[in-house]
């Protein structure tokens, strides 16, 4: 197959909706969360804060790429953020790049960290009103992840049933850098409200838990900590399989969003040959890591991987399996991947069709 795109790549691209599984929606201001909790949460919030276990009271120890980690055209006309006016997102995202279906994922407030987690449970559902009130009411085409204080797991999964009995919810949200691994039991009772619902984990990159970002210990460059998003996710999926999550989820699926997947094939090589040699270790691991990847494991693409010859990201696709990659922007960041110009392989249309739209429907079960 040649390394030449199929064209016409745009005009296909103009009749197909696109479904965007990684949107980051903001808070106008931290008071625009007040409609949303009690009294006494919003008393609360406004005299302690949010306090997640990062090293400095109001954040990372370095400063991230640019301000908001958004592009400089993404500031909104009317003031606020990047990614909380709704109006200019339609106008920059969701109209020109023919979005059809788009997944919000809210990485701020930090629902997940808090160390108050009463605070972060009334947050939870908070957050999770604030969407469907601001967000998917208004805009039928954007469909919320639930956000949860996954440390308490019971209160996690009394907020995911709740939230799935709405059609504004499509996933819920987690992340790699969690207390524990993700495997482990405390984490049980979210996937067991997950597999009852119907509603996919969206395990997007990041996460606070007060430890250093990488294996070796704390960063010295931001780009360390950003290239440490796929070592996480490999760990995540590591332990989803080990500790026996997707034996006993068998129908519960995972997107791992905003970690790449040129690593996918390495990092299950190598889950299938540890397996192989230790298994007696992990008996209640019934099947080859690579069996539960292939039917419980689809692969957001942002940041789409570049490699010098575009036939071998073709190859990495083939191997991962053309029905496993969904796409993804994560807009407004700085990052983020355009529908038009990114994923520079050659692809036939059904290929495009089941990455930039059948594959996520079937994920999420749009």
């Amino acid at each position: 197959m040649s390394d030449v795109l199929l064209e016409p790549r745009s005009a296909q691209q103009s009749r197909l909706g696109v479904i965007d599984c990684d949107i980051h929606p903001m808070l106008r201001s931290a008071k625009a969360l007040h409609p949303y909790l009690s009294q006494r949460w919003r008393d609360h919030f406004d005299s302690y804060g949010p306090r997640t276990p990062a090293p400095f009271l109001r954040g990372h120890a370095y400063p991230k790429a640019t301000p908001a980690l958004s592009r400089r055209d993404t500031w909104p006309p009317a003031g606020g953020p990047p990614g909380s006016d709704l109006a200019f997102m339609r106008q920059q995202h969701l109209d020109p790049l023919n979005v059809e279906i788009g997944i919000l994922q809210v990485l701020f407030p930090s629902v997940k960290d808090q160390r108050d987690l009463r605070l972060g449970v009334a947050m939870s559902t908070a957050v999770n009103d604030w969407q469907v009130a601001e967000w998917t009411e208004p805009e039928p085409r954007l469909r919320a992840a639930v956000s949860i204080a996954c440390d308490d797991a019971e209160a996690s999964a009394t907020e995911i049933r709740r939230c799935a009995a709405r059609r504004d919810f499509a996933s819920v949200f987690l992340t790699p850098r969690t207390s524990e691994p993700l495997g482990r039991k405390r984490y049980w009772p979210i996937y067991q409200a997950a597999a009852e619902t119907g509603l996919p984990i969206g395990i997007h990159t990041g996460g606070t838990n007060g430890h250093p970002m990488t294996a070796g210990g704390a960063p010295s460059f931001y780009m360390e900590d950003h290239h440490g998003n796929a070592i996480a996710m490999q760990s995540a999926l590591a332990s989803l399989i080990f500790e026996g999550v997707m034996e006993s989820f068998p129908d519960l699926k995972f997107i791992m969003i905003e970690g790449g997947f040129g690593w996918a094939p390495s990092c299950t090589w190598r889950l299938d040959k540890h397996w192989a040699r230790m298994r007696d270790e992990v008996a209640h691991v019934k099947r080859p890591p690579s069996e539960y990847i292939r039917r419980q494991v689809w692969f957001a693409t942002q940041p789409v991987e570049e490699p010098e010859r575009p036939r071998d990201l073709r190859t990495i696709c083939e191997w991962i399996g053309w029905d496993r990659i969904v796409f993804a922007t994560d807009y407004p960041h700085w990052d983020m991947d355009d529908p038009r110009h990114a994923f520079k392989v050659s692809m036939t249309e059904e290929q495009q069709r089941m990455i930039f739209n059948s594959n996520a429907r079937a994920a999420y079960g749009l």
